[in-house]
Formats: structure tokens, sequence, C-alpha cells
């Protein structure tokens, strides 16, 4: 399954990055994130890999987070390895004519289990849904300092 998401950040790019690659930031922004874990490498670092855990309601979750390209302030392609998904992530910022930040997410997700490929065929859009209330929730803790904590 593969789609597109995009939303415009009223920041520069150099600020919006500088917000993004900020792992203290993501408790902000990323709903549900309780904890992370550097694995390898250096933050950020092509190839380096994270632990993030999530609260999603009563479930918890793990995912292991690699850096496959970073290319920041342009690009960022990263993968998300977790029980029955892989999810390649590739992340566009642009600065737009009025100076502000174009973030365009393409996601790309694999389903190694049944019943994640069933979710995979029949909820979709709930896999979008999930990608956009993300980038959503970056914008209001980037423009306006509003957490998901509070």
């Amino acid at each position: 399954m593969k789609y597109s998401s995009q939303i415009t950040i009223e920041l520069p790019r150099e600020k919006t990055i500088s917000i993004f690659d900020n792992a203290e930031n993501m408790k902000h922004w990323q709903r549900g994130l309780i904890h992370y874990k550097q694995l390898s490498g250096d933050f950020g670092a092509e190839g380096a890999k994270m632990q993030l855990d999530y609260k999603m309601g009563k479930r918890e979750l793990t995912m292991i987070e690699t850096i496959i390209k970073n290319d920041l302030p342009d690009l960022l392609i990263t993968s998300y390895d977790t029980k029955g998904v892989y999810n390649i992530q590739t992340n566009r910022f642009e600065v737009t004519s009025n100076g502000h930040t174009k973030w365009t997410s393409e996601s790309e997700f694999r389903f190694n289990n049944l019943m994640m490929k069933i979710m995979g065929f029949l909820m979709p859009g709930a896999f979008k849904k999930q990608s956009l209330k993300y980038m959503k929730d970056f914008k209001a803790f980037a423009e306006d300092n509003k957490s998901v904590l509070d």
C-alpha cells in the first residue's frame, strides 16, 4: 500500500527542520510516544537505529526506525519495522514561494502477516488518516507550540 500526504508549515524551512530533527520534540507531536532509545549509530545518521515505544489505547507498540538516507533539509528517508508491518517513509521539505515549508510524506507499507494484510486491504484510509494526524500535530507544535501532551 502506497500513499502520499502533504501539509504546509508556516515557518521557514530551516526552523521547521530544526524542530523536526530534534528527538526531544517527538513526544510533542507523535501522539502516544512514551519512550525512545537510540540503538545504534548517531541520531539522524544514515544507518542509525532507534527504538520507538507507543501506547495506542490499551495497545503498546514498539517500532525500530532506521535512517536510510538523510539529506536534510531537503530529504529524509526512514524505515519502520514492527510486528507484521514494514513501512518506508520518504519526507521531502520544500521552500514555498512565500518562504514557508511544504512537507510531503510518501508512505509505503508492506504487511508481513495475514491480519495486517487484511487491515491494510479493508482500512487503507486509517493509515493515511494517522499519517496526516501526525503531520497536523507537528504543524500545531512547530507553529504554535501546541503539544499533544497538553
